[in-house]
């Protein structure tokens, strides 16, 4: 639920008792999609606010926590990424850290709603200026269909930048999902999902991610968290799986002397997002 009154939007956690706020210049654009309400907020503090279906999506202050913690983790741990997917990731942002590595030679942006994107073009300009890279390729359309219809072994690493497990997102959380993940990866292939907030939602949506990945045979799975100030509790996570690999290694050396600019994500932030709170050790480890 959300609200706007004086000047500050809310976007209000009814069943948590909690609210976010944001003191708001202006509206900037505001559409119903086929798939769901976007508006889009010029806040005095956090740059553009993007809103969907009344649910804060991303800010330009604060997105490159997200987007770096969503891609650079996986990428460093994966030996060598060649074919990256982002399912959902509409505003781009993701797809751009993707294509900050080099190594990289082929990634795909499969978002539902085409209108996210257009809309991210024009007014968080920022997170599209890699859409014309030659190894970027779009396809708007229903994204569990396409993980579907992918080629087994085709794909080195899946990441789901998913809104939260309702409407159009909800089928991302599913187990039938998860496998034909399973069989669309290559050999070390990795998952990465959105898992929302580890202090309201560990016992639930992320322990039944942890139990569906298992269960469609990702050996191996981590939740790593995070700050995400303008996100339920300003805590947020993603949780990584592989088929073969243990998650607690990566490519330490190429994570440090990395080619391109980040301004969270480094080695030892990674090394640090593996060091699991005592309350999580206790829910996810065997």
């Amino acid at each position: 639920m959300s609200a706007l009154n004086d000047g500050w939007f809310t976007e209000v956690f009814q069943d948590q008792g909690t609210a976010f706020s944001l003191q708001v210049k202006r509206k900037l654009h505001e559409e119903q999609t086929p798939y769901q309400k976007l508006e889009i907020y010029e806040t005095g503090t956090f740059g553009n606010l993007m809103v969907l279906d009344g649910c804060v999506m991303l800010t330009s202050r604060d997105n490159f926590l997200y987007h770096e913690m969503m891609t650079h983790p996986a990428l460093f741990t994966h030996r060598a990424p060649r074919k990256v997917v982002v399912v959902g990731g509409g505003d781009c942002g993701t797809l751009r850290e993707v294509l900050k590595h080099p190594d990289v030679e082929e990634a795909w942006q499969v978002e539902i709603d085409e209108r996210v994107t257009r809309m991210s073009e024009k007014y968080f300009p920022e997170l599209c200026e890699s859409n014309e890279d030659p190894r970027a390729n779009f396809f708007f359309g229903d994204g569990i269909q396409w993980i579907r219809d992918a080629d087994p072994d085709s794909i080195d690493l899946i990441i789901i930048d998913s809104t939260d497990p309702v409407g159009p997102a909800e089928g991302l959380f599913a187990l039938d999902f998860y496998r034909d993940c399973m069989l669309a990866l290559r050999e070390g292939g990795i998952i990465v999902q959105q898992s929302e907030s580890p202090l309201l939602h560990a016992e639930t949506i992320i322990k039944d991610i942890h139990t569906d990945m298992h269960k469609a045979g990702l050996d191996h799975v981590v939740t790593l968290p995070f700050p995400q100030p303008v996100y339920p509790t300003g805590w947020w996570s993603c949780t990584m799986a592989s088929k073969e690999n243990p998650l607690h290694y990566f490519r330490e050396e190429d994570a440090a002397e990395r080619p391109f600019v980040t301004r969270y994500y480094n080695e030892d932030i990674h090394k640090g997002a593996l060091a699991q709170p005592q309350f999580m050790r206790d829910i996810f480890e065997d």
